[in-house]
């Protein structure tokens, strides 16, 4: 009999965060098993919700603020300061670190879906965040990638921080990530002197490169409302960005297509030119949460994202739940909004359902998401215990 489950989604973007997902799976859960012990454990990958949910983990706190957005105008944002609560493996408990969530400021939720348009956008307010940080007297700024709707390749976030982006002629560079074409040179003296003292970790997909074939402009230019014609303009800018700050710069890591250097955008490759060090997510982000051990205990585990794919293994939340499930001998089912190409081939996951019982328009799935989750668990759950009820060889 199952009686205890472990619910480790991601958050479904633009839609459901990964506390309101965990929510619904339990519901859906107690619908079928009302005295299950459902342990909840929601999970960011760097994304939206990173910085709330690493400062609860530690007994930290919130900082509220304005920064520029992702278009240019104010937004109001955060970053957290950590407590000094710490899990098995980590050492993010740390009253000396601060989390810069990327997407608080420059995510694609705060580009109205009329006006995404990757070549403009700009990160500039994480550096600003970043600068806000430094202020508190932290020794360590956690920057977590994800869900940016940006593909400036950090350079809005070095202006921030006082570097000087140059045209041939002297000028400084507007924002956005189609004016990279035209950088000539970088002027580092401005930048803020106190990052040569503190630690600058980033927290990415290492499977998220800046150039080339899979390079960041590519693979995700086009679902921040890139065209064609706009990847290919993105994309040459950010191999000009490379080579340029791979010469003005004391740069001693591959730009180009290193690991985690096109995390959001490409400001994966921006902070690393600061010296900043380029992180596997799951290794910086999972281990305080005390997850293995967790998943370990459960009878069951339930995973959740968005989209079921052949992406997922590369560095999502659903491959990553499984693949540590498994080393507990766990099983695992996995749900999801949309379930793409490979979706039957992702490690770990035994099972896997869409969320969806009828088509429907995008609009209103992104509304029902809750309720859609919570039905999906309980069809789902209620199949895999008529399975499991049923008398060894029946049907055959």
């Amino acid at each position: 009999m199952l009686t205890r489950f472990a619910v480790a989604p991601s958050g479904f973007k633009e839609s459901l965060s990964a506390q309101a997902a965990a929510d619904a799976i339990a519901a859906g859960v107690r619908r079928v098993v009302p005295d299950a012990e459902v342990d909840l454990i929601p999970l960011v990958d760097g994304g939206e919700g990173t910085a709330r949910a690493l400062a609860s983990a530690t007994g930290g706190r919130l900082v509220a603020l304005p920064a520029t957005g992702p278009l240019g105008e104010p937004v109001g944002t955060h970053f957290a300061l950590l407590g000094t609560a710490s899990g098995s493996g980590s050492d993010l408990g740390s009253a000396d670190t601060a989390v810069v969530e990327m997407a608080a400021v420059a995510g694609l939720s705060l580009v109205p879906h009329g006006l995404r348009d990757p070549g403009t956008t700009t990160t500039y307010g994480v550096g600003e965040l970043i600068r806000a940080a430094l202020d508190t007297g932290v020794r360590r700024v956690l920057v977590g990638c994800g869900d940016s709707g940006t593909s400036d390749g950090g350079a809005g976030a070095l202006q921030a921080l006082g570097a000087r982006l140059l045209d041939e002629d002297g000028f400084e560079l507007p924002h956005g990530g189609r004016e990279l074409t035209r950088l000539h040179h970088i002027d580092p003296r401005g930048l803020d002197p106190r990052l040569a003292h503190t630690e600058l970790l980033v927290a990415c997909n290492p499977y998220n490169v800046l150039c080339g074939e899979r390079g960041v402009a590519r693979v995700f230019g086009p679902q921040k409302g890139a065209t064609p014609a706009q990847v290919e303009e993105l994309s040459a800018g950010l191999e000009n960005w490379a080579y340029v700050l791979t010469r003005d710069l004391p740069v001693t890591c591959d730009l180009y297509g290193g690991p985690g250097t096109g995390a959001s955008g490409g400001l994966g490759a921006g902070l690393a030119a600061l010296g900043a060090r380029l992180l596997p997510r799951f290794e910086v982000l999972l281990d305080h949460l005390d997850l293995d051990a967790r998943l370990a205990r459960a009878d069951l585990v339930l995973t959740a994202e968005g989209a079921l794919d052949h992406q997922t293994p590369r560095g999502k939340v659903p491959a990553e739940v499984a693949r540590r499930a498994k080393l507990n001998g766990r099983p695992v089912l996995a749900l999801a909004g949309t379930l793409g190409e490979g979706a039957h081939t992702v490690p770990g996951v035994d099972a896997f359902t869409g969320i969806l019982p009828a088509p429907m328009a995008l609009a209103e799935a992104l509304v029902r998401a809750s309720e859609l989750l919570t039905d999906a668990t309980e069809r789902a759950l209620r199949m895999i215990l008529l399975g499991a009820g049923l008398p060894r060889g029946a049907g055959v």
